[in-house]
């Protein structure tokens, strides 16, 4: 590892020499440069990949910050436990990713999945974000750019922080379900250092017929500031917390026969708690010939409780099977690495050499709990999970309708569980170690008559639970393949429609996989997974904007079964109409399709369709400082019964004698309207 360690410490250096400088120079003098916009289109390597800049997700209704990846074609977020609090289980490209299992997020290249989570493999909990405070959202699907390791088998997607705000805005709003949020944005300073700070509560009761009581509070500080003219250090820091009570996933037959209601719960002691902290660091030098060094740090700090029960009384007819998921730890890592730009063999073209390290410390307990009170441990241990990933990525344009990019990452992971639990069945604990070597390539054709042309390949993977990982005949990382090919084009001009299409395919060798909620692992086989994606966004005419996109998936197992969970079809479409008169309304919906619960298709999950309409309107009011805003959203506008997570599986009430396999859901929100105003100053 000393290696490791080398890398690291030249990255302290170096960022110790940056600030010396910085620090030593007090009376250079201020220059007056005047803003300038340049406005360009961003390179891709693949149909898929996408930006998503803020003026597309602030028309979001508030409440979720998971409502802005539904702007991404098939990807779906839905709650997972009849209240606000928990991570949203995310759909995308075949995959029932759960919490996060099968897609990679960042904030500002700093890693969100949880690994060997109590809960969950991946977990990724976005209620740290304030949507506000961020500029645009990186999409990439495929396991294309080497950049992206773990978890990033359908895709990845990192959050980008501002710097500044233009103007400071205090935003009070209000709704039904006693729901309310606030928020306050500034920047103290924009010169030298670059501040922000911001701060959000949000609280909400639900329309569940036991108070969900979620209260959700962030912190965000971020000061970037320019140690000399050619680098950049930016400081960003975090506070998340929250509490809430859940109704549940609840049994359809007890709502069928009228002894449930829909926002009932057989169990409403259910629900949780979580704090999470951060602190990142990134910092980049800009050299004279063209190259780049860039150097980038986070820690954090996370707790978890989870008060859930599935299947009721099926396994204790006395207390009932309630169980506690707890989560503690400290995860910290970062990347170094040097891009050069230049010319090879009469080529313009870009090297990146990198290399990536994360640690894990984690303490996760599972046991059995009456009304949140613990009546044991089922699995309790202690994990240091670490990986370390060397990667290099190559980007030539060999012709003026040619570009090539491709690369390849290693990873390189250990395992260490330890057993806290003597008297736990089966406890796993152990060492392991396992690595893996990815190849990407990607290849652009064009533009022709306003057209590029894509072909992508690349492996990716997801790690596997630690507690799985050192069990024998383990697979601590699951491979996978990915193929694309697309287009991008814009027939009416650099300012019309951009239309993309995209057929692709991903094959998945075998994995082990933990199941959290019971401590258990479980083999599933190797699989196939094959879709297309047509989508359009931009000015129709005028102030009609639109953005739209259809999404078809053929998910199964090698021997043919279904791969349970996975979507078949999703849709999204928004129309976006910019008054002259300062209003601006969106009119959106999401559908997702039938999909199948069980893998020989016989219960089957029904479709649902969800309309939110949004305003915002510019209130015509001169105010000595600032300027006012008001806004509306209705959610659910047609107020549907729908259901958000669903599955099958077998529970018993306490009236019944035996258990009995059902669907069992979520209900979706009913019409929900809230509004507010904004003082922008």
């Amino acid at each position: 590892m000393r290696w490791i360690g080398w890398l690291i410490g030249a990255g302290a250096m170096v960022l110790s020499c940056g600030l010396v400088a910085f620090a030593h120079d007090p009376d250079a003098p201020d220059l007056d440069v005047p803003e300038v916009t340049v406005e360009a289109d961003r390179p891709v390597a693949a149909s898929s990949q996408q930006f998503i800049p803020d003026k597309e997700y602030l028309l979001q209704p508030q409440g979720r910050p998971a409502q802005v990846l539904r702007l991404i074609p098939g990807f779906i977020a839905v709650e997972h436990s009849g209240g606000a609090g928990k991570a949203d289980q995310y759909f995308l490209r075949g995959f029932d990713a759960d919490h996060g299992t099968d897609v990679a997020f960042f904030a500002d290249g700093m890693p969100i999945n949880l690994r060997s989570h109590a809960h969950g493999q991946g977990y990724t909990d976005l209620n740290f974000i304030i949507p506000e405070t961020i500029e645009g959202l990186d999409v990439y699907k495929g396991a294309y750019l080497p950049e992206y390791g773990d978890f990033s088998t359908a895709g990845a997607v990192n959050f980008r922080t501002r710097e500044v705000v233009k103007e400071g805005v205090v935003q009070s709003a209000g709704g039904q379900f006693h729901t309310q949020r606030h928020l306050l944005m500034v920047s103290p300073t924009t010169d030298r250092v670059r501040s922000l700070i911001a701060a959000e509560g949000y609280y909400t009761n639900g329309p569940f017929e036991h108070d969900n009581r979620y209260f959700r509070g962030n912190l965000l500080g971020k000061a970037t500031m320019n140690p000399s003219a050619r680098s950049e250090l930016s400081v960003t820091g975090t506070f998340h917390k929250s509490q809430w009570n859940a109704s549940g996933e609840i049994p359809l037959r007890a709502v069928q026969d009228g002894s449930l209601d829909r926002f009932g719960a057989v169990d409403p002691s259910e629900g949780g708690r979580t704090m999470r902290s951060t602190g990142r660091l990134n910092y980049h030098y800009d050299t004279t010939s063209g190259g780049r060094f860039f150097a980038n740090a986070y820690a954090q700090y996370y707790r978890f409780d989870l008060f859930t029960n599935f299947t009721f009384f099926q396994n204790d007819p006395v207390n009932g099977d309630g169980f506690q998921q707890s989560d503690r730890r400290i995860m910290y890592g970062g990347d170094i690495g040097y891009k050069q730009n230049g010319r090879w063999f009469d080529m313009d073209g870009a090297a990146t050499v990198g290399v990536q390290t994360r640690v894990d410390h984690i303490h996760a307990r599972l046991g059995p709990q009456v009304l949140r009170n613990p009546l044991g441990s089922t699995s309790d241990t202690d994990i240091t999970e670490a990986s370390y990933a060397p990667f290099f990525k190559l980007e030539m344009q060999p012709a003026p309708w040619m570009r090539l990019a491709g690369g390849v990452r290693s990873e390189v992971f250990t395992f260490d569980v330890r057993n806290r639990c003597q008297t736990c069945v089966a406890q796993a604990s152990g060492t392991a170690d396992s690595g893996l070597v990815l190849p990407k390539a990607n290849l652009t054709l064009g533009p022709w008559l306003r057209t590029e042309f894509f072909l992508n390949y690349g492996e990716g993977y997801h790690s596997n639970d630690a507690r799985s990982a050192v069990t024998p005949a383990a697979s601590p990382l699951a491979r996978a393949k990915s193929y694309e090919v697309g287009l991008r084009s814009r027939p009416w001009g650099s300012d019309g429609i951009e239309l993309t299409a995209t057929v692709w395919a991903l094959d998945m060798k075998q994995e082990l996989v933990f199941v959290g909620d019971e401590g258990t692992t479980e083999i599933r086989g190797a699989s196939r997974r094959r879709g297309m994606e047509v989508g359009a966004r931009g000015q129709v005419w005028g102030p009609v904007y639109f953005n739209g996109s259809i999404t078809w998936t053929k998910a199964e197992f090698r021997n043919g079964d279904a791969i349970p969970l996975a979507p078949e079809v999703t849709a999204y479409g928004a129309l976006l109409l910019r008054w002259p008169e300062g209003l601006t309304s969106q009119l959106q919906a999401t559908y997702l399709g039938v999909r199948p619960l069980t893998e020989d298709r016989s219960i089957r999950a029904p479709s649902w369709i969800d309309i939110d309409l949004s305003e915002r309107y510019q209130i015509p009011i001169k105010l000595a400082h600032g300027r006012l805003e008001a806004f509306l959203f209705v959610q659910n506008l047609l107020n549907t019964k729908w259901e958000q997570a669903v599955f099958a599986f077998e529970s018993r009430l306490r009236n019944e004698a035996t258990g009995v396999t059902d669907i069992h859901f979520v209900p979706g929100n009913p019409r929900m309207v809230m509004g507010g105003v904004a003082w922008y100053f």
